[in-house]
């Protein structure tokens, strides 16, 4: 017997109790999962967010509003970037400590040639989860198109906290527009050879910075 034998049999096996016409929709199924794992005030949420981010390899920063545009400034300095892209809807604040860096606006036009020459990109995002370490872009006009964030080698993800952090998973998609195109981030790409080598920057940057802002 092959593979495919195999498993469909088992299937078969399975299924021997189920009438031919019954379908799905017939047949309820218990949602009584848990929607959050363990029982955290707002500030501990954040902190295991940070931890969890850490621990995917994305370097964590905290601040508040009005010290964000110097963060971001010592950020792409410290990266030796010349140009960053933009998303049409960035708060134009953020970038305003910048000066020296070409700012590219997220357009149609932008090639992954053109992309993959720029230094870093800047973006807000849709959703941070604790419990993951995830966060979620949904395109939105502070995050702009999905390709910016996959080719340039520096993402810099600023997350507002509290209000766009979760728990867990569940809670997410109750926030999100199944619709939209999403992109789930957790920590810099990377994936592993078959010597189990680590290799960053597969799929994605190779360095995710997040940017934790309070107020």
């Amino acid at each position: 017997m092959n593979s495919r034998s195999l498993v469909m049999a088992r299937i078969r096996r399975a299924l021997a109790d189920v009438p031919r016409a019954e379908t799905p929709s017939e047949v309820p199924v218990d949602r009584g999962y848990l929607r959050v794992h363990g029982d955290r005030t707002t500030a501990e949420t954040v902190d295991l967010l940070a931890e969890n981010l850490a621990d995917y390899r994305a370097i964590v920063h905290r601040t508040d509003t009005p010290a964000l545009p110097a963060l971001i400034a010592r950020l792409l300095t410290d990266r030796g970037a010349t140009s960053t892209v933009v998303p049409p809807g960035l708060p134009a604040e953020w970038l305003s400590a910048a000066e020296s860096v070409r700012r590219i606006p997220d357009t149609a036009e932008l090639t992954p040639h053109d992309l993959d020459a720029v230094s870093s990109v800047i973006t807000g995002c849709a959703v941070a989860i604790a419990e993951t370490g995830t966060v979620v872009l949904d395109a939105s006009a502070d995050q702009g198109r999905r390709r910016i964030t996959l080719v340039p080698d520096h993402h810099i993800c600023v997350i507002r906290v509290p209000s766009q952090v979760v728990d867990s998973v569940p809670q997410a998609l109750e926030r999100l527009d199944p619709a939209r195109p999403l992109t789930w981030i957790s920590g810099p790409s990377a994936t592993s050879d078959i010597e189990l080598d680590r290799v960053e920057g597969v799929h994605g940057p190779r360095t995710l910075e997040v940017v934790l802002v309070e107020g």
